[in-house]
């Protein structure tokens, strides 16, 4: 009788990702007693809440904010991991260093580093307001576009290293083909470099997408009423509200979500996917 092996890998997905994952679906079905306690009660109506319309708004606003972002970040990453790789030439490490640096520093450190920047008494304001090009301060923070931006810095780092090491496995010699059978530098790049990306491109919006989507700090931070994030839910319903069948049920959805995005981009990228995600 064969029996499958179960190794360090396995012990830890099942001890830190399975098991959390199943108390809190555990819970999730419970009841919330007064004070923080969990009545052992089964109840659907934790999922029925999903359903409310203020509910599903800060979900949708969720989804919005992290499609845009990774839309951004995709945008942005995708030509410069082209420049680094295709004109980087010596210079190609240090400055894909350049781009992991910020990643270094504490990730609130630097959200509080961009409020400091955009905030009404900021330097930008400051700096605006010396050179006489606007009379009053900007409105930069606690607006979605300020949310987005903050996603944008956070995680653009995240898009730019998958795409970087997909350009940098290209076979040059199908690009030297193409341009041998006729091909401009556009067609090239639609026709070859872009095609063979695709897991690379696919790696960086999982890599972008599941963070932003569970993302509270930037919305706590940098966002107002308008850019609650399912995120804040959680966070609103677990340490503020002691209710923890509910903030179990928005991490329920959220895990879901997830697991669907993985599976579509893992789908339509294939082994590759998984290679640059790894």
């Amino acid at each position: 009788m064969y029996l499958p092996s179960v190794g360090p890998v396995s012990i830890w997905n099942i001890l830190f990702v399975i098991a959390p994952l199943g108390f809190i679906l555990y819970f999730s079905f419970l009841t919330a007693g007064p004070f923080g306690r969990i009545v052992p009660i089964f109840t659907l109506e934790n999922y029925l809440a999903l359903a409310r319309a203020t509910v599903a708004e800060v979900f949708l606003r969720t989804l919005l904010f992290a499609f845009t972002t990774n839309m951004l970040c995709l945008l942005i990453g995708y030509p410069l991991a082209y420049f680094i790789v295709m004109y980087g030439g010596r210079w190609r490490i240090p400055l894909l260093f350049l781009v992991i640096l910020p990643s270094w520093t504490s990730y609130l450190i630097r959200l509080y580093a961009i409020r400091t920047l955009f905030g009404r008494a900021g330097l930008i304001n400051s700096a605006l307001l010396s050179l006489g090009l606007i009379s009053s301060p900007l409105e930069i923070l606690y607006t979605p576009s300020a949310v987005v931006f903050g996603l944008v810095y956070g995680w653009l780092p995240l898009m730019v290293l998958p795409i970087y090491a997909s350009l940098v496995g290209l076979d040059p010699y199908l690009l030297e083909a193409s341009a041998d059978l006729g091909a401009t530098s556009f067609r090239r790049f639609f026709t070859v470099t872009l095609p063979l990306t695709k897991g690379g491109i696919l790696a960086g919006t999982i890599l972008v997408l599941v963070p932003c989507i569970g993302d509270f700090l930037v919305p706590m931070l940098m966002g107002g009423a308008g850019a609650f994030m399912a995120g804040n839910l959680a966070y609103l319903y677990f340490i503020t509200a002691a209710n923890i069948p509910a903030g179990s049920t928005i991490g329920i959805a959220l895990t879901v979500i997830v697991l669907l995005i993985l599976y579509l981009c893992i789908k339509s990228g294939g082994k590759e996917t998984t290679e640059r995600i790894v």
